[in-house]
């Protein structure tokens, strides 16, 4: 694991806009499950796994698989 795994990465203006593209993407996707699954278990697991898809996006938006910081990100240390 990367050294600045836990730290908070601040995206560039182009990772914001792809941020942005995906959250378009999964508000869609959650709208159409709360519409077409009935409210219940299976729609709660796939409402949390859509959640899920949309933070780890977010995170390859912004960081290598290695965890580092990804073209440009800028690391901002967690303070104590």
């Amino acid at each position: 694991m990367h050294s600045s795994t836990t730290n908070y990465l601040r995206p560039t203006f182009e990772q914001i806009e792809l941020m942005k593209g995906v959250r378009f993407s999964i508000k869609e996707a959650i709208e159409k499950v709360q519409r077409m699954v009935p409210e219940g278990r299976y729609q709660s697991l796939a409402l949390t796994a859509l959640e899920q898809a949309a933070m780890w996006a977010n995170k390859g938006i912004t960081r290598n698989s290695d965890g580092s910081p990804r073209d440009g990100a800028i690391e901002e240390p967690l303070e104590p």
